[in-house]
Order: structure tokens, then C-alpha cells, then sequence
């Protein structure tokens, strides 16, 4: 399917690996320049090189925090005015709700719900003006289910929700969408952090830690970077112009829900 985007900017977040590598890709696949972010330097400009190489496109890249005001910054002024903006940024660590504090919860907003919303407020208006545009959020299948663990996630990241499920039907009548992808487990680094720590903890080796997490999604395998990023591309397509405020898991079915 020709996704009619070829030649449109991205700015993809935390793009270097992982789920936001899998989206860079794939928007590369469908001729799109990018502006890839990452903090570690040395994985970033070798992940732009591979897409430079296998695609074609115009890759720039910027090595920075991008949760901070200034990593913003530097991003919104190499992307200067993308047709499409994905954002993505790691989750905070787990834990107790007891063991939380304002702090936690500000860096949480901070990273998971503030970033987001001042990238967007940056891109929105010149998509407005040109009367096309697409907006991405990678967020948690947490904001359709809660993981009691990941309260501070839960809570930034369905405050993000609900500022998208506002925002995205005021700028849809000037042609641009927004829209979150929420993932499950995928095959990523962060799966290998979580396995590591259940086989720790249990006792029993990395297979068994993952095949234990398998057996509770219905697909019964982890996800892939390259289906996540192929279902992000769509989502950023000429084709989804009509889908508006939507939070769309991508999860193997793990999250047990009618609606």
C-alpha cells in the first residue's frame, strides 16, 4: 500500500532503538524524511546511517534529552515544522505507592505527559497552516488496563490521554490528526530488562521468564518493532484521516477489555 506521505518530515523521538527505531523505520520505508532523537549518540547516528543507506531519505539527528527544555528545543529547531511528529520517551521505574513522592510524580508528567504536550503545541500550528498533519503519542496499553506496579506511568501517561482526546477534535477540522499507539510487550531491550528481573527473582533462566510472560498473551508471542512501526506509519498515512482521538493497542490481546 502506498501510504501517500513520501517526501513529508518526521520527527521521531527516542528513535534510535526499540519501538521508535521500528516507527523511524517504517516511515522511512514510505519515503519520508526524518529528524531522529535519541540521548546516546553513538546508537543514534549508526541507526540513521542504516536508513540513509537501506531508503534513501534525508536523516538529521539530535543527541539529546528530549524530556528536558532544552533537548525540546534543540529537536523543534531541527525538525522546523514537521508534517508528522511521533513522540516517545521511556516510561518511570516501578514500584509502591507508598514509596512515591511529588517529585516522582512531577518527573513523571514531566517525561510522559509535559513532553509530549510541548512538542505538540510547538508542531500543531504550522501542520494547521498547511492544512495537513499527523501526530503519533506511543504511550501503554497502562492507560487501558493499569499495571499496579507502574502507577507514576498510569497516571502521566492517562493524563496524556485525556489532553489528546480534547485536543486532537479541535485541530481535526484543519486536517490534522492525533492519535496514541499503546503497546504491550514487544521484543525490545525493555522486555529483556523485565525478563531479566523475573528470572532473577524466580529463579529459572531467561527462555523460561519469557515463555512464562508469553503464556499470558493470547498471541502468545511478544510483538515486533517492524509490525509496531508498520501499524505507526498507517497511523500517519493519507489513509487515516478519519481516525481522530484514538488509543490503539497494540498488544497481542493482553489487555482483557470488550471495548
Amino acid at each position: 500500500m502506498d501510504l501517500g506521505i513520501k517526501g513529508k518530515r518526521a520527527l521521531v523521538c527516542a528513535s534510535s532503538k526499540g519501538l521508535g527505531f521500528g516507527c523511524a523505520e517504517a516511515l522511512a520505508a514510505a519515503g519520508v524524511d526524518l529528524v531522529m532523537n535519541a540521548r546516546g549518540a553513538e546508537t543514534l547516528e549508526a541507526a540513521a546511517a542504516d536508513l540513509r543507506a537501506r531508503f534513501g531519505v534525508a536523516v538529521t539527528t539530535v543527541a539529546c534529552d528530549v524530556t528536558t527544555p532544552d533537548g525540546q528545543a534543540e529537536v523543534l529547531a531541527a525538525a522546523d515544522g514537521p508534517d508528522i511528529l511521533v513522540t516517545n520517551a521511556g516510561g518511570p521505574p516501578p514500584g509502591l505507592w507508598s514509596d512515591w513522592a511529588r517529585d516522582d510524580f512531577i518527573a513523571a508528567l514531566d517525561a510522559n505527559m509535559l513532553t509530549p504536550i510541548a512538542l505538540m503545541t510547538a508542531c500543531l500550528p504550522p501542520m494547521q497552516a498547511r492544512g495537513w498533519g499527523r501526530v503519533v503519542n506511543i504511550t501503554s496499553q497502562s492507560v487501558k488496563a493499569p499495571i499496579p506496579q507502574l502507577g507514576l506511568s498510569n497516571a502521566a501517561r492517562t493524563g496524556l490521554t485525556g489532553y489528546v482526546a480534547g485536543t486532537a477534535r479541535q485541530v481535526a477540522p484543519d486536517g490534522v490528526t492525533i492519535n496514541n499507539l499503546l503497546p504491550g510487550i514487544h521484543d525490545t531491550d525493555r522486555a529483556t530488562a523485565l525478563d531479566t528481573g523475573v528470572s532473577t527473582a524466580q529463579g529459572i533462566t531467561m527462555d523460561a521468564a519469557r515463555t512464562q510472560r508469553e503464556g499470558t498473551i493470547p498471541a502468545r508471542r511478544y510483538g515486533t518493532a517492524a509490525e509496531f512501526g508498520a501499524t505507526c506509519a498507517f497511523m500517519c498515512s493519507v489513509h487515516a484521516g478519519f481516525m481522530v482521538g484514538q488509543n490503539i493497542l497494540l498488544d497481542g490481546g493482553a489487555t482483557n477489555a470488550t471495548i
